[in-house]
């Protein structure tokens, strides 16, 4: 028997489709508020983004970040989130929250997992003690965090495995745990509980997976177990072939897809919703991301360089003081970038708005049908107009939707 869950805290408003590619621009209304697709979620996976307090996160545009139910359920634990009410209070932010449920730790923390049917038995990486996450228990540690969207518990396999039987159990797996997640969920009023489809590069176990995920009836469904080092072209595939299966009417979420090229192609290819810890990870090591590549400021070759971050960006950091923003040029950022935490905080201010304002951008092309017109100006811009530096997997996939970035 098919579980379906009953009616969602989720409405998903499908704005316009590209005339062109399978590019969607939609409003997502949760409880905390709408957002707008497609869209990129910072990753706070502790309940905090690294670098960045709730109001600076505020003031990037964020109103969906995401929080990870494996690391929060180790700490601060349940206790302290049903005693707070919950990982809003926690962490003072009053925008929507999407929880991660520990299933891709199974592939980052392998060697200390092991996976049965009963859950993911692993040591924790505090103590050393013995631990299981069961489908059911993912399920109430989402509860108690409060998370707008919980994601179901998923039987993670890195796409480069060898061992396709093993990929296929996963995929059967993730199927039944998802039937447990739903008869688990507490708080299906308050909470939207979305599937994943998994089934490695191997797309007839990812349409398997699909039309089983589909039947199911969830609120919102991603698709998983990529981004782990898989050949782009493959990874465009696996993208392009779930979401010709998917519903119109419901929100699409690639996870862990933060590269500003692989967001780009995947909206083409239907995706709306991404995540990543890039932005912040890379600012921690002195990157800006910009529209033309990104560029270490820790290089000599900006020390003297009294321009903002990024010409023309309108984030806090590079804003100038005439406008409330802080005026930070690069020649401060490379002064402080080796050897302070401002620089690092700095850039991940930058970092992320960057990210959330190209999505702005991207919508609003989808929305005047310009979306492919969007994609050759972006190409063009991040290669300074050298087309044969243009990535084959970009050209080969935007191509198969109609988008011919080599024309003249």
């Amino acid at each position: 028997m098919v579980l379906r869950p009953p009616a969602s805290a989720l409405k998903f408003d499908l704005v316009t489709k590209c005339a062109t590619t399978k590019a969607r621009a939609a409003t997502l209304h949760l409880p905390h508020g709408p957002v707008q697709l497609p869209m990129f979620m910072p990753v706070a996976t502790q309940a905090s983004l690294k670098g960045l307090t709730p109001k600076q996160l505020e003031d990037t545009s964020c109103r969906l970040c995401l929080n990870n139910t494996y690391h929060l359920g180790l700490k601060p634990g349940q206790q302290t989130l049903d005693a707070i009410g919950g990982a809003h209070k926690l962490q003072s932010w009053p925008h929507n929250i999407l929880t991660d449920s520990g299933g891709f730790q199974m592939v980052s923390l392998l060697k200390l997992a092991q996976v049965t049917e009963e859950g993911v038995r692993f040591l924790s990486p505090h103590d050393g003690t013995p631990m299981l996450l069961t489908p059911e228990h993912s399920i109430s540690l989402q509860n108690s965090i409060g998370s707008d969207i919980i994601m179901q518990l998923d039987d993670v396999i890195a796409t480069t495995s060898p061992d396709h039987a093993r990929i296929k159990e996963a995929m059967h797996r993730s199927i039944r745990w998802l039937d447990r997640c739903i008869a688990a969920h507490r708080n299906p009023s308050t909470q939207n509980l979305f599937c994943i489809i998994q089934g490695g590069l191997d797309l007839d176990l990812r349409a398997e997976c699909t039309q089983q995920m589909v039947a199911r009836d969830t609120p919102g469904i991603a698709i998983g177990g990529l981004s782990g080092g898989e050949a782009k072209d493959l990874y465009c595939k696996v993208v392009h072939t779930c979401t010709s299966l998917l519903p119109d009417l419901k929100p699409r979420y690639v996870m862990g897809v933060g590269y500003p090229e692989d967001i780009l192609v995947s909206v083409a290819l239907g995706a709306d919703m991404f995540d990543c810890v890039w932005p912040t990870r890379t600012a921690r090591f002195g990157n800006a991301i910009t529209g033309t590549g990104t560029f270490n400021l820790r290089h000599a070759a900006y020390a003297n360089d009294f321009r903002p971050v990024e010409e023309g960006c309108n984030c806090t950091c590079c804003r100038p003081e005439s406008e409330g923003g802080l005026g930070i040029t690069r020649a401060y950022i490379h002064h402080v970038a080796a050897k302070e935490t401002a620089g690092a905080h700095l850039l991940s201010m930058h970092n992320v708005h960057h990210l959330l304002d190209l999505m702005r951008g991207a919508r609003e092309a989808i929305v005047e049908q310009r979306y492919p017109a969007f994609l050759v100006d972006y190409f063009h811009g991040m290669y300074a107009g050298d087309k044969e530096r243009y990535p084959g997997w970009a050209v080969d996939a935007l191509r198969g939707v109609g988008v011919d970035l080599l024309a003249d």
